[in-house]
């Protein structure tokens, strides 16, 4: 019997660490754009003596920025990226300090979250192991996007004198001149001044590499997102819930014959996904809340999708013999240690299923005709003929 009770509660753990994340990060905005907002925040717990105004104004801005970062980060934990761990660690304290510079009674929630949430990610530190977030083409653009605002950064404040007076006296003057350039958004108040041919040179050749390094980097790093969220609607994918899922149980097909299956496990709160390659049949299992993916069970992509690597076991019984061996030998050659049950339409077929991998094989056909012969002889020891049917 499958410990499952430790398995569900180590899954509430994680989302509710990852749930009071999303909260600070929406605390966390707020919280910056309230500050922005109004001009006194202190309900008589801001310390104006120990906190200079200057440092509260800019806190303001940069509390909305690391409420968006950890937006980001929650999208990391629910997806396992062990980055979104390294970077929810960084953020948080980050977060609580904002929130003691504001020193308010708005900002209190903001220090009390960002603390908490810290030992619910720092102890289920393993179930975030994803390495791998950003493919190669993304690391480019991204790296690209990174250069291309480093050099009109630097630039513009070396050709500080180039501006229009005043425009550029600090580094984040730079900075900003970069972004709205390299955006197209184009302000104007930081221009090259009359008859700089430098400055317009410059500002030129950051045009050209600044909007081709945007363009670039959201055409390859929202493309995939957008692209995974098209497939979810048409039911080509799971939830995103399914990034969590530890220890399940795969359930391969769904007939009449795994109905029950699938309402057994979902009564005794076991974690399960259901693979199935019709459409129509993952679209009602989505309406009923559960997870499933469409794909071909033989094939390996489905099962690494529905993390067969950190299954507990598998089940299949798609009322194709053919295709159960197939999903066993798929399933076996991808995770040696998963526990594997099969369900044989034909009985003769049993053996095969076994010698492809299965370790345990069922046929319905068998198991119903023992039953029925029991129940009319009037025999009453169903453990024996249980015991007998799984010998077979």
């Amino acid at each position: 019997m499958v410990d499952e009770q430790p398995q569900t509660t180590r899954l509430l753990r994680v989302r509710f660490a990852v749930l009071l994340v999303f909260v600070t990060a929406l605390i966390s905005f707020v919280t910056g754009l309230a500050a922005i907002g109004f001009e006194s925040l202190d309900l008589q717990l801001r310390l104006s003596d120990s906190v200079p105004q200057a440092v509260t104004d800019t806190v303001s801005f940069t509390a909305v920025l690391t409420g968006f970062l950890l937006l980001v980060t929650v999208y990391l934990l629910r997806h396992r990226y062990e980055a979104g761990w390294y970077a929810a660690l960084l953020l948080l304290p980050l977060s609580a300090l904002q929130g003691v510079l504001l020193v308010s009674a708005y900002s209190l929630p903001l220090v009390v979250l960002s603390l908490a949430a810290l030992p619910g990610l720092y102890f289920n530190r393993s179930a975030f192991d994803r390495e791998e977030w950003l493919t190669t083409s993304q690391q480019a653009a991204l790296g690209a996007l990174v250069g291309s605002l480093a050099y009109g950064t630097a630039g513009s404040w070396f050709l500080r004198e180039e501006f229009s007076q005043g425009s550029i006296t600090a580094p984040i003057d730079a900075l900003y001149f970069a972004v709205v350039t390299a955006s197209t958004v184009g302000y104007g108040d930081v221009t090259p001044v009359p008859g700089s041919i430098v400055a317009r040179l410059f500002t030129l050749s950051y045009l050209v590499v600044g909007i081709a390094s945007f363009t670039v980097a959201l055409g390859t790093l929202l493309g995939p997102a957008l692209e995974a969220r098209f497939a979810r609607a048409l039911g080509t994918m799971t939830d995103s819930t399914l990034e969590l899922l530890d220890d399940h149980v795969i359930v391969v097909g769904f007939s009449d014959l795994t109905e029950p299956i699938v309402s057994e496990l979902d009564r005794n709160d076991v974690p399960f996904v259901v693979i199935t390659r019709h459409p129509e049949r993952a679209t009602a299992l989505r309406e009923r809340g559960v997870d499933v993916y469409t794909g071909d069970p033989s094939s390996e992509e489905p099962l690494h999708a529905v993390g067969i690597e950190r299954a507990q076991a598998l089940i299949t019984a798609t009322e194709d013999d053919a295709q159960d061996a197939l999903a066993v030998l798929t399933a076996r050659e991808l995770n040696p240690d998963i526990r594997i049950v099969a369900a044989a339409s034909d009985a003769s077929n049993q053996r095969k299923l076994k010698r492809a991998g299965a370790d345990t094989v069922i046929s319905p056909a068998v198991l119903g005709g023992h039953l029925l012969a029991l129940s009319a002889s009037g025999g009453t020891d169903a453990e024996q003929i249980a015991a007998r049917v799984l010998r077979e």
